[in-house]
C-alpha cells in the first residue's frame, strides 16, 4: 500500500512541542538557530552507535552494510533477512549479487584479516595513502576483527541495535488502487512493525529503501500504534547507487543525503548517521535536508536521469529518418556545460528496478496531489522508453521479411546493463515478447552473468497456453555466445557488455580491486583504486606488480569457509563467469561468428557498442539505433 489514505496525502505533521523550549510565539529564525548543527561531530556526542542493523540483504542493504562496516571497524554491522538461502550466500564464497569489488570488501569486513609484518616492499605496494595508519618502520600490522555479520535472527538483532537501516524491496503494486504505478509498501510496513515490537526506545530508524514522499509519517504512525509514547527518531537516507558501479558509488559518493525532522532529537540522530559516513566521506559531501525533501529527492533524481535517456532516444528516431548520427549528436550536445555528457547514449532505454518504478511512483504522487498535467508529463518519459524498445523489435521483424517463422534469433545480453547479473525489468524482456509473437523457431539467449534461473523467472510473465522454454518452447538459454549465434538468422545485442564490443575494452572498465595492505586493524584508510569519472582512463598497473599485490592480499585475508560438496555455484562455475574473469573481459571473435550465422548476416545493435565499419568489413549487415543502415 502507499502512504495515502482515501486518495489524500498526509498533511505535514506539527513539530514536536517537547523538543524546543518556549516554542509558542518564537520566531521561525530563532527556532532554527537553536537547533544543533548536523555536520558538527559533537552534536551526536551523547548518541552511541555500536551496533547497526540492516533489514534487507539485497542490492542496497548488502553493499551498503559492507562498506559501512569496512570503514567503521569498531561498529558491529549485522544484515538480517528472512530468506535463509540469501543469508547463507552472503556468509559463503558465492555472494547472491554481483558487483565489481564487492567480494573483496565483504571478505575483509566479514572474515577479518591476519596479523602480518610488512617490510619496505609491502609499504611500496600499499603506497602512502593519506590518513593511513600503515607503519613505516617495518612493524607488524594488527589483525582486523570481523564486524560484518549476516543473520536470519531478525528480532534479536533488532533488539540489540542502536540504529536500524530499512533496505527492503519496494516494488510497484500489481493490483488494487494505483496498480502499475503506486509503490507496494508491504515489506516496509512489515519491517517497521518488527522494529516497533522489538527495538529499544530511542533506536534510530533510517529509510534506505526508495519510498514515496511522506513515508516518514506512515512509519511514525506504525511506531506510535505499537509503542505509544516511545520516541524513535526517523531519518531518510536515500541511496544513489548504480548497479555495476555500486562499490565505487559508495566509496566515492557525489553526495550523502540525510533527511531529518527539524527537532533536536532529529538533528542529533542525523548527526550520528553523519558521523558513520564521515569515516570515509568528506563532510562537505554530506547534505542534511528535511525529511520530506529527502524522500522526494531520490524519485526526482531518477526521474531526471530517465528523462535524459528518453530524450536522446527520441532524437535517435529522428536521426534514423534523416541520416544524422545520434552518437555525434550526443557528443556535441554533451559538450554543452549546461547539459553535460552523462545519460546521453541512445539505445533500448532504461531498465532495472529503479527508473521505471520511481517514475511510476512520481506520476501516482502527482495525480494524488491533484496534478494530472505533471503526471502526464512524466508518464510520457515511460511511453518514450517503451516506444524505443517496440520500434527496435519491429524493425528486426521487418528486416527479416516480416516473419520469424522457422528462423533463429540470437540474443546477446539479457541484464539491463553491463557489470551486473540483475535481470529484473530488462529491456530484453519487451524485445523478446514482440519477437515471440512471430513464432520464431528459436530464441537463443546468452548473458555472461545472468543466471539461467533468473532469466527463466523473468520470462514467466510471457507464458500463456503454449510452452516457452526448450525443449517444448522456442526459448533456449545458452552458456556460450558462439553457440547462441550459430545458425542464427539475426544477432541482437541487447546489453552493453564490454565483451560484445568489436574493439579492445577500455582500461577504465577493469574490475575494482582492493589493496588490503592499505588496511589497518584500527582504522581502514582509503582502500579502493577506483577509476574516476574522467575522460582519460587511468593507466593500469604493471602485471608483475599486480600479481605480487594479489599474492600479498591472499596472505593477509582470513581464508574463506569451504563450500559444501553439493554447491550448485561450484558445479556451474564452468558455465557462468564472475565479474572480472578472463572470459568476460575478452572480446567476442566476431569474425568467427560471421562464419556461423546465416546470410545475409544481420546484426542489430541495440546499445551502440559495435564499430560499423569493422562489422561491415566482416560481412555483416549492421543496424544500430540512431544511425543509418550499414551494409
Amino acid at each position: 500500500m502507499s502512504p495515502f489514505i482515501g486518495g489524500n496525502v498526509y498533511s505535514l505533521p506539527p513539530m514536536d512541542a517537547m523538543t524546543l523550549p518556549q516554542r509558542a510565539g518564537a520566531p521561525r529564525s530563532s527556532i532554527h538557530a537553536s537547533l544543533p548543527d548536523i555536520l558538527d561531530p559533537n552534536t551526536a556526542a551523547n548518541v552511541s552507535i555500536w551496533h547497526v542493523c540492516c533489514i534487507g540483504a539485497g542490492y542496497v542493504g548488502g553493499p551498503t552494510a559492507a562498506v559501512m562496516a569496512l570503514h567503521n571497524p569498531n561498529v558491529r554491522v549485522t544484515v538480517v533477512d528472512r530468506d535463509e538461502t540469501r543469508i547463507n550466500a552472503w556468509k559463503g564464497r558465492h555472494l547472491p549479487i554481483h558487483e565489481p569489488g564487492l567480494a573483496s570488501v565483504v571478505r575483509l569486513a566479514r572474515d577479518g584479516s591476519k596479523e602480518r609484518r610488512q617490510g619496505a616492499r609491502g609499504q611500496a605496494a600499499a603506497g602512502a595513502t593519506k590518513g593511513s595508519q600503515t607503519p613505516t618502520d617495518g612493524s607488524s600490522h594488527s589483525s582486523r576483527q570481523p564486524n560484518l555479520f549476516f543473520s536470519t535472527a531478525c528480532a534479536e538483532t533488532i533488539a540489540n541495535a542502536d540504529m536500524i537501516l530499512v533496505s527492503v524491496n519496494t516494488p510497484t503494486k500489481l493490483r488494487g488502487v494505483g496498480a502499475g504505478r503506486a509503490t507496494d509498501m508491504t515489506a516496509v510496513e512489515g519491517a517497521v512493525r518488527d522494529v516497533a515490537i522489538h527495538a529499544r526506545p530511542g533506536t534510530i530508524l533510517v529509510e534506505k529503501s526508495t519510498v514515496p514522499c511522506k513515508t516518514g509519517q506512515l512509519i511514525k504512525d506504525i511506531l506510535e500504534a505499537y509503542r505509544p509514547g516511545i520516541s524513535f527518531p526517523v531519518l531518510s537516507n536515500p541511496e544513489f547507487l548504480s548497479e555495476g558501479t555500486a562499490i565505487r558509488d559508495l566509496m566515492k559518493p557525489d553526495r550523502v543525503v540525510i533527511g531529518c525532522e527539524s527537532t533536536i532529537p532529529g538533528h542529533r540522530a542525523a548527526a550520528a548517521l553523519a558521523n558513520l559516513y564521515a569515516s570515509w566521506v568528506p563532510r562537505s559531501k554530506i547534505a542534511p535536508i528535511g525529511l520530506w525533501s529527502s524522500e522526494l529527492c531520490k524519485l526526482a533524481a531518477n526521474a531526471m536521469l530517465a528523462q535524459r535517456v528518453s530524450s536522446i532516444n527520441s532524437i535517435s528516431a529522428i536521426c534514423e529518418r534523416t541520416g544524422a548520427d545520434v552518437s555525434e549528436i550526443a557528443k556535441s550536445v554533451g559538450m554543452d556545460a549546461r547539459i553535460g555528457s552523462q545519460f546521453l547514449k541512445a539505445g533500448l532505454g532504461f531498465g532495472g528496478s529503479c527508473f521505471r518504478k520511481d517514475i511510476a511512483s512520481l506520476t501516482y504522487l502527482a495525480e494524488s496531489l491533484g496534478l494530472p498535467e505533471v503526471a502526464a508529463y512524466w508518464q510520457q518519459v515511460l511511453e518514450m522508453n517503451n516506444f524505443q524498445r517496440d520500434r527496435f523489435a519491429r524493425h528486426v521483424i521487418s528486416s527479416l521479411n516480416n516473419t520469424l517463422r522457422g528462423k533463429k534469433i540470437a540474443i546477446l545480453g539479457y541484464a539491463f546493463k553491463k557489470n551486473t547479473g540483475d535481470a529484473r525489468e530488462s529491456p530484453a524482456l519487451d524485445v523478446i515478447r514482440i519477437l515471440l509473437e512471430e513464432n520464431p523457431r528459436c530464441v537463443a539467449i546468452y548473458d555472461p552473468l545472468c543466471s539461467a534461473a533468473d532469466i527463466q523467472r523473468e520470462l514467466r510473465v510471457l507464458e500463456d497456453d503454449r510452452p516457452l522454454m526448450r525443449p517444448d518452447g522456442p526459448v533456449q538459454i545458452m552458456s556460450s555466445a558462439y553457440e547462441a549465434c550459430a545458425d542464427s538468422n539475426a544477432v541482437l545485442v541487447l546489453t552493453d557488455w564490454d565483451m560484445f564490443k568489436n574493439s579492445r575494452p577500455v582500461a577504465g572498465s577493469k574490475p575494482v580491486e582492493v589493496a588490503v595492505d592499505q588496511f589497518d586493524g584500527a582504522a581502514p584508510a582509503s582502500i579502493l583504486r577506483l577509476p574516476l569519472r574522467s575522460e582519460k582512463p587511468p593507466t593500469p598497473p604493471e602485471t608483475p606488480k599486480m600479481q605480487t599485490l594479489e599474492s600479498e592480499q591472499d596472505d593477509r585475508l582470513v581464508p574463506e569457509p569451504p563450500c559444501p560438496a553439493d554447491c550448485t555455484e561450484c558445479q556451474t562455475s564452468g558455465q557462468r563467469n564472475d565479474i572480472g574473469s578472463k572470459d568476460i573481459s575478452t572480446p567476442l571473435d566476431w569474425a568467427r561468428i560471421s562464419k556461423s550465422v546465416k546470410e545475409p548476416s544481420w546484426v542489430f545493435d541495440g546499445r551502440g557498442v559495435l564499430d560499423a565499419r569493422a562489422m561491415v568489413g566482416m560481412g555483416f549487415r549492421l543496424e544500430t539505433l540512431g544511425r543509418a543502415s550499414m551494409y
